[in-house]
């Protein structure tokens, strides 16, 4: 090789050996340039969402302020149909320039509150989707036998306590209502029911949740009370769920007047005839779901809150253990004294707030329900 083609051979390595060099820092400056932008687009939307917290919560308060002048005003919150189904427009509140605010509403107490229900009612739920009076039986002793101390299963296959002990890994049961639905995944039978065989929840699972609420209060509400609630409540079947759907929502023969509500339970006689008054309905809301979404360009920000006026629903309590329940008995706190605060000192003021906010979450999803589920039922 002659010393032309040694130095040709040498550029053409180096040429080489550059071309490599610039290839790997463009795919390292790319991958650099796509991971900081993924960063700044992170702090981007977090930055955009706590903007629109602060609407969302304003918007939040305002529409407490317009639930408690009707609750003022009517003794009670019973529906929406009462007028206060656009709190903000009600309010005339005005959003920031450029964002756009939503507020809707559940009534968590339209649904069968899962602390006070027992083996009939619980039987006649399950039978309403479609399930045999033997399973639906069972499934309701699992349930209880989870939830009540000294519960006497009617089935005789129905989980008993001692079947939780012989487990791979054992454990007792609580002996107290939900305190959230992951709860149905320790329960026997109910977990074989409610999710398929990668447990993932299934349809009735998502019934289930959208029927049953965990909060403990006295009655659900006859004004918003779902189609399986009334049957399993008060036995009512399709064509009287239908009529009452007709007056509440104001369509097929009720029309003409729009969306109506019971202001007493016993007022259902209107619709049903006498002979289908409901027992164990109210008609006011105990828990009521709120929804707040505020948009602005392609951020968003949800929401979503759980209030419960006075003496409406409470969130179940723990269950203390033996030993937490001895040592609180044999426990003697010595008197305090309570001395006069100081001239000038700061006092404590209770704004006597109306509402007891039983949930809070934030951009959270909703609870999965039936895809055929009529929230407005």
């Amino acid at each position: 090789m002659d010393r032309v083609s040694e130095v040709r051979l040498t550029r053409g390595s180096v040429l080489i050996i550059v071309l490599v060099t610039l290839m790997f820092a463009t795919v390292a400056l790319y991958a650099f340039i796509e991971k900081a932008s993924n960063d700044l687009l992170v702090e981007v939307r977090a930055a955009d969402a706590m903007h629109l917290r602060t609407e969302a919560y304003s918007a939040l308060e305002t529409t407490l302020a317009v639930l408690e002048d009707f609750r003022l005003v009517g003794g009670a919150l019973r529906s929406p149909a009462e007028g206060w189904a656009d709190p903000l427009e009600w309010a005339g509140y005005i959003p920031a320039e450029g964002r756009e605010v939503t507020v809707t509403f559940e009534d968590e107490s339209g649904k069968l509150p899962l602390p006070n229900a027992d083996y009939p009612t619980l039987v006649r739920l399950f039978e309403s989707w479609g399930l045999l009076q033997a399973d639906a039986g069972r499934l309701a002793d699992a349930l209880l036998g989870w939830m009540q101390p000294d519960y006497q299963a009617a089935s005789a296959d129905a989980p008993r306590p001692e079947d939780y002990e012989r487990a791979a890994l054992p454990f007792a049961p609580p002996k107290r209502s939900l305190r959230s639905f992951s709860e149905l995944t320790a329960i026997d039978l109910i977990r074989e029911e409610f999710f398929d065989e990668h447990g993932n929840p299934n349809d009735l699972w998502r019934e289930f949740t959208g029927s049953v609420s965990l909060f403990n209060y006295r009655q659900p509400n006859i004004n918003s009370a779902r189609p399986a609630v009334l049957h399993a409540q008060a036995g009512y079947d399709e064509t009287q769920q239908g009529q009452l759907a007709d007056y509440l929502n104001g369509t097929g023969t009720y029309s003409y007047q729009g969306a109506g509500y019971f202001r007493r339970a016993n007022e259902v006689a209107t619709v049903l005839g006498a002979q289908s008054v409901p027992t164990g309905f109210g008609a006011e809301i105990h828990a009521l779901r709120i929804t707040v979404s505020v948009r602005e360009g392609l951020a968003s920000f949800r929401l979503h809150a759980v209030v419960a006026p006075a003496g409406g629903a409470r969130i179940v309590a723990a269950v203390k253990t033996e030993a937490e329940q001895t040592a609180e008995a044999s426990a003697t706190p010595a008197p305090t004294a309570n001395p006069a605060p100081a001239a000038g000192a700061a006092q404590a003021v209770s704004i006597n707030y109306p509402y007891t906010i039983l949930e809070i979450r934030e951009n959270d999803a909703m609870p999965m329900v039936s895809p055929d589920f009529d929230p407005s039922l």
